[in-house]
């Protein structure tokens, strides 16, 4: 299936995070692919954002075709299922593609709490992504700190900072994309390899969440940047 210049395949899409973006970016107008191992799962979540944005530009396959010609490919699923994902749309993915790698290597993986993270020999989730994808495929890493409860609530800007690593020109698209959420703002954050600082900042919010019993999520917001 042929992509729009503009669309935004989210994999995982049917998940609170994913679908929050969906939601936001499908509420921009951009067009936007949502992914799921099941189609049926991608299909009804292709149907809430609908019910939420009634003229949205949204549909729903499963993850290989999703990512089949979008220039935008966000992988927003658990840390354990990345490196499958990542394997099972790799046929498809081709050069000039971006891969916005989402995910944390939170020790829930391995039946320990969210407050801690396991470590992974790439670094990172982002660069375990990288080693993955194929020659040409930029990844970047982006996301990782935005509350899904704020992304899905429609009625209020989400004010957060998301930090972006990965190539200049990369990450400088991905934060263009910041651009059409309300209250988010991308923040340049150097080389994919910083991907190891910001995946630990989640664990860290998690455990304030928990503490602060705040289930609608904390944001982070960096001081004194430019305009």
């Amino acid at each position: 299936m042929a992509k729009a210049r503009d669309s935004i395949a989210i994999l995982g899409g049917t998940g609170d995070q994913g679908l929050g973006l969906a939601l936001r970016f499908a509420r921009a107008g951009r067009t936007v692919v949502i992914g799921s191992r099941k189609l049926d799962r991608a299909l009804r979540a292709v149907e809430e954002v609908r019910q939420a944005v009634p003229d949205a530009d949204v549909s729903g396959f499963e993850n290989p075709e999703a990512t089949r010609g979008a220039p935008i490919v966000i992988v927003s699923v658990p840390f354990e299922h990345t490196a499958g994902t990542v394997k099972a749309i790799r046929s498809e993915l081709e050069s000039g593609q971006l891969l916005v790698s989402m995910a944390v290597p939170l020790a829930t993986a391995v039946g320990d709490g969210a407050v801690r993270t396991v470590g992974i020999w790439q670094g990172s989730c982002a660069e375990l992504v990288q080693s993955l994808a194929p020659d040409g495929v930029q990844v970047v890493s982006a996301f990782q700190n935005v509350s899904a409860h704020r992304l899905r609530d429609l009625e209020n800007a989400v004010e957060c900072d998301v930090v972006i690593s990965g190539a200049k020109a990369a990450r400088e698209r991905v934060m263009e994309l910041c651009s059409l959420v309300p209250g988010l703002r991308g923040v340049d954050g150097g080389p994919l390899a910083n991907a190891r600082i910001v995946e630990q900042i989640t664990a860290l919010l998690i455990g304030m969440n928990a503490r602060y019993k705040l289930p609608e999520g904390l944001g982070i917001r960096f001081t004194g940047l430019p305009d």
